[in-house]
């Protein structure tokens, strides 16, 4: 019965350090490759959806990354995407272990979609401070870029947790974890 269960021990082990090298491959993967695929990817859906928003209040004109309003342009670049904020929220998910790939699968769709909500929402409340000619516009854009973001990315993977109840924590359960497996923790006799 004791062999049994180191067996299946030892092979429990050997799943969890082949998808830790897996999980953190893609990850890897995706941080070399996928910062120009997030901004590929969300800048059109960041873009049409304030378009889309703005256009129930105002005469709207897009062209490109541009919306005309009453002859005041608005220019959604790069940083308003928020594609490193995709990013982080990918690296917390998959730095994370023992999420079944279902669960990890919701949990991006969750996390992604929150984020590309907040942030329409952002440019849209942004874009009715400029258009109002409010002199807050410029501390409220400096704000959400530098505060907001990281907050707004934060409450994200907390809410995340706790809707698809995780209970590991990303990178420092997968250390523990190798301090555990590795030769240094075991004891001498």
């Amino acid at each position: 019965m004791k062999k049994r269960k180191s067996n299946k021990k030892i092979a429990n082990k050997e799943n969890n350090l082949a998808g830790l090298l897996l999980r953190y491959a893609i990850l890897i993967l995706f941080v070399i490759l996928s910062v120009k695929v997030f901004y590929l990817i969300f800048t059109q859906i960041t873009v049409y959806s304030v378009y889309f928003i703005l256009k129930q209040f105002f005469t709207v004109t897009l062209a490109n990354n541009f919306l005309w309003i009453n002859s005041s342009p608005i220019e959604i670049i790069g940083p308003c995407v928020a594609g490193s904020a995709y990013l982080l929220m990918l690296i917390l998910n998959l730095s994370t272990p023992n999420i079944k790939t279902s669960k990890r699968i919701g949990m991006f769709f969750f996390s992604f979609a929150v984020l590309l909500l907040i942030n329409v929402l952002r440019i849209v409340l942004l874009s009715f401070l400029f258009l109002a000619g409010n002199s807050f516009f410029d501390m409220a854009h400096l704000l959400f870029w530098y505060i907001g973001s990281v907050i707004f990315v934060v409450g994200i993977w907390f809410l995340s947790v706790k809707i698809f109840k995780v209970k590991e924590i990303p990178f420092y359960s997968d250390l523990m974890f190798l301090f555990k497996s590795s030769k240094f923790n075991h004891k001498k006799n």
